[in-house]
């Protein structure tokens, strides 16, 4: 059977460089660090005191108070920006099939912070259990997308990927393929991360796996640099409406770009640290483009996974030289972590914004607080440093990898 366009049609955010998807592009495009001392906690006793937290937040802005009894802060940030790509596409749900629409959307963690207050609220009241009856549906990471779906009505395919930082990208290869295949005419994806507090920073602090660079929180994320010593953890999400082509065009639809493929892959060597020769990066990668029927050598920029974690980062070039060999040369390289912090199962989802950004304008954002690049990465490579460049991309390449060897890559292309 011949497989169905996917296009894109809508899309919003709700990140550490803005709460609109003008303000994310702007400050993409400038090379804001969207990092700052901590404020959702006292994080004076921790070893990190700095995080990319979503700015001038007021949750009462956005829901009702018995709303927000239900919500956890990582379902508020998944609501806003599905609000906001559904209205961006501009699709009536008096004419469209809503048994037809359906949501799929990823999150590594779910509701910490709902998880954290239940069981600290159980210690300090002597062990008495007293939780919440919200408890348990605020917490679990499927409900962000059941909660879009009912504010819908969308009753299509409605599920969570949780693959830790993969997890959007799985979300959106999902609702690609379940359009492909004719299942859906549309599908909300993307994802959304709530995790900077007690327990989700002193977690990876307890591993080693945060910048400690407390002196100068906007430099911390600095990918591909000889001196980073660990990633920001940021917060927020991403949302996009993926849309069946004839279907959209039949509409008038805007279409924003096309998702042609994606790969998966499995690093089957270590709890937390990729392969160091990122043999599953690689096959993820090429997967990817082998899906999306081009050739590498198409490939014209890579948003990079790039955590701006020491083994992390070599891993990924590495994997990247293997994938496309001498073609690496010809490509734009970027990592836009180093200015959004790592959203963790969100991050996916904030970076085929940045790619679909550089589709439609031809402006690549610059990894930015990159002094010296490592002596194990190439310094002929294009990194992307410092200020944004300007290039006709029309294919891009999204990589998002997580604890427990997933891996994961989507392609775009320029409509």
């Amino acid at each position: 059977m011949s497989l169905k366009r996917v296009v894109v049609t809508g899309i919003g955010t709700i990140n550490p460089l803005g709460n609109s998807i003008q303000e994310y592009f702007t400050n993409l495009e400038n090379g804001v660090s969207g990092a700052a001392p901590t404020t959702r906690f006292d994080a004076t006793n921790f070893k990190t005191k700095f995080a990319c937290e979503v700015k001038d937040y007021n949750p009462n802005d956005f829901f009702e108070r018995k709303e927000l009894r239900k919500y956890d802060l990582f379902t508020q940030f998944a609501l806003i920006a599905a609000d906001q790509a559904v209205a961006d596409s501009g699709f009536d749900l008096e004419k469209v099939d809503l048994e037809r629409v359906g949501v799929i959307w990823g999150s590594g963690i779910g509701g910490l912070q709902t998880f954290y207050e239940e069981v600290k609220g159980y210690v300090e009241g002597g062990f008495i259990p007293r939780y919440s009856p919200f408890f348990i549906p605020k917490m679990i990471a499927d409900i962000a997308a059941g909660h879009i779906s009912i504010k819908y009505g969308f009753m299509g395919p409605n599920y969570c990927t949780v693959s830790a930082c993969a997890s959007s990208n799985h979300a959106m290869i999902d609702a690609m393929n379940h359009i492909r295949y004719g299942k859906v005419d549309i599908m909300v994806t993307g994802g959304s991360e709530a995790s900077i507090n007690p327990p989700g920073v002193g977690g990876f602090n307890s591993m080693q796996a945060l910048s400690t660079r407390n002196d100068s929180p906007t430099t911390a994320s600095r990918p591909f640099d000889v001196s980073r010593d660990g990633f920001v953890i940021g917060e927020g999400s991403g949302a996009l409406i993926f849309e069946e082509y004839e279907h959209a065009k039949a509409r008038g639809a805007k279409i924003y770009a096309e998702i042609l493929g994606g790969g998966m892959s499995a690093d089957a060597y270590h709890l937390t640290s990729p392969h160091p020769e990122g043999l599953g990066a690689r096959k993820s990668m090429l997967d990817a483009v082998s899906d999306a029927g081009i050739n590498i050598t198409d490939i014209d920029y890579v948003n990079t996974h790039g955590t701006s974690t020491p083994v992390g980062d070599v891993a990924e070039m590495n994997g990247l030289r293997a994938a496309f060999g001498d073609h690496i040369y010809n490509m734009n390289i970027n990592s836009t972590k180093s200015m959004t912090g790592h959203l963790l199962g969100a991050a996916a989802a904030i970076e085929a914004l940045a790619c679909i950004y550089t589709l439609n304008t031809g402006i690549i954002a610059p990894t930015i607080n990159v002094e010296e690049v490592d002596p194990k990465i190439d310094a002929k490579l294009n990194l992307t440093i410092g200020t944004a460049q300007k290039r006709d991309v029309k294919y891009a390449l999204s990589n998002t990898f997580g604890f427990g060897g997933h891996n994961s890559s989507v392609v775009f292309k320029k409509i």
